[in-house]
């Protein structure tokens, strides 16, 4: 949890360039099965681009697209510090996460943090979100660790719940005072 991100964002911006108001953009868009096929790795970028402009009349292209998808997220420096600490001390840390590859290409390319990483499990490439046991599988053979040595932090209950299931220390994500 390293930053947040706001659809609105998306939405207010992509509005000026289709014949949808905002607010059906937002259910478009904003955590529908169109996002979830998205992040699932079951359509990629230019299927999901192609979607959204024949369904929207978006007037512009892909380029001019990614640029908007890229412009909802803000660095939670407080975490970003507290993974920094945590990656200098030695201890291997990876990114697990419901994303998507426009997502992926903005962050790896604009934030240090990403490198740090030792590895990256992203539900695109494994074909499978949170909270899924494939997913979660998947961190386990990556990490080449499993039950109470992962150490996994989470905003969303259900996927902090299915951590928990597998054994996982696990540490649901409120604000940066509260983190673990």
């Amino acid at each position: 949890v390293l930053l947040d991100f706001d659809y609105l964002v998306l939405v207010r911006k992509m509005a000026l360039h289709t014949q949808w108001s905002e607010a059906q953009l937002n259910d478009y868009l904003n955590q529908s099965p169109l996002l979830a096929r998205y992040e699932s790795g079951e359509l990629s970028s230019s299927e999901f681009f192609e979607l959204i402009q024949r369904e929207t009349g978006f007037t512009e292209g892909e380029t001019e697209f990614a640029a908007l998808f890229e412009d909802i997220f803000t660095p939670i420096s407080g975490m970003i510090d507290i993974h920094r600490q945590i990656a200098q001390s030695g201890t291997p840390t990876f990114t697990f996460s419901n994303t998507n590859e426009m997502a992926v290409r903005y962050i790896s390319r604009t934030y240090d943090f990403w490198k740090k990483f030792k590895g990256h499990v992203l539900s695109y490439e494994v074909g499978a979100l949170k909270p899924e046991d494939k997913i979660y599988e998947s961190l386990e053979q990556l990490s080449d660790l499993n039950g109470e040595e992962i150490i996994y932090l989470d905003d969303r209950p259900e996927n902090c719940a299915a951590g928990s299931e597998r054994g996982w220390q696990v540490c649901c994500h409120q604000d940066v005072e509260s983190s673990c």
